[in-house]
């Protein structure tokens, strides 16, 4: 029988304030000079304010290739539309999953006008075989998106295995997006096996996360970057917790990127500028 050898910490991560878009005011975890990637994610912004000037301008039309768009939708609502013609409104507990592929050009705007508007941008790289494939637009709404519960402790699957359920998401490789809740005190262990890189955003409350002996605790606004290992084990500080458990495949392939592009070669990137600049990205 295999022992579990629970995944240390090997960093963690204060965010960095930003913008992008239009204007729209956010803190930046994965994307910034303290954590350029982490492969295969090359981005983590969560967007979280009351004050409708800090999200009101929103995302207009902008266009990818390359990668994914993955956005998870806390609180608010937003507007997807896309050169593909999807388009799809983002409520609390729902998740945008947009694969730019060979190209896409999209807009994501806020339906929103006050009160808390918070979420998730993630980017996760795609492999050289699957950088042109086409365009995929997964419209996932929170009534799809399955929770399970015990022994104080509540997961979100929006992609993944756990407990004999699995989260909606189709992915190209191997992925895990957890949004898991802890009460004061409980427990939560899985399986992420060391192929995967992985992190833990700590939205609030507090926790501890590693082996029992050398655990690292951590407080909202943190992002702790998995270490080696196989396993993950989190457990609730006194208030309790709410966090993402993210893991992903890594590509090990190398990356040229700018802007809104993400490829494998610096010809491949030059490339996209100029079908973008004629028009063609998304052709």
């Amino acid at each position: 029988m295999t022992t579990a050898r629970i995944r240390k910490i090997s960093a963690g991560i204060a965010g960095q304030p930003t913008t992008d878009g239009a204007g729209v005011n956010l803190t930046r975890f994965i994307g910034s000079p303290e954590l350029s990637d982490l492969d295969p994610f090359l981005l983590l912004d969560e967007f979280r304010s009351s004050d409708s000037s800090d999200y009101q301008a929103g995302f207009p039309d902008h266009p990818h290739r390359g990668f994914e768009t993955v956005t998870y939708l806390k609180a608010g609502r937003f507007r997807h539309r896309d050169s593909q013609g999807n388009q799809g409104l983002l409520t609390p507990g729902g998740v945008q999953w947009m694969t730019a592929g060979r190209g896409i050009i999209h807009s994501e705007m806020p339906e929103t006008t006050e009160g808390l508007v918070w979420g998730y941008q993630l980017w996760i790289n795609l492999p050289a075989e699957h950088k042109f494939t086409a365009p995929r637009y997964q419209d996932i709404p929170p009534e799809q998106v399955p929770e399970v519960t015990g022994h104080g402790v509540k997961v979100r699957l929006i992609t993944g295995d756990y407990e004999g359920q699995s989260g909606p998401a189709k992915t190209w490789i191997s992925t895990l997006y957890f949004d898991i809740e802890l009460e004061p005190g409980a427990v939560f262990t899985h399986s992420v096996p060391p192929n995967l890189s992985g992190f833990v955003h700590l939205y609030k409350g507090s926790l501890t996360a590693g082996p029992e002996t050398e655990s690292q605790e951590a407080q909202a606004s943190q992002l702790l970057v998995l270490g080696e290992g196989d396993t993950v084990r989190l457990q609730g500080g006194p208030e309790g917790a709410g966090c993402l458990l993210v893991a992903g495949e890594r590509l090990d392939e190398p990356i040229a990127r700018a802007g809104p592009f993400v490829l494998n070669t610096r010809e491949q990137l030059e490339q996209a500028f100029r079908d973008y600049q004629a028009g063609v990205l998304d052709s």
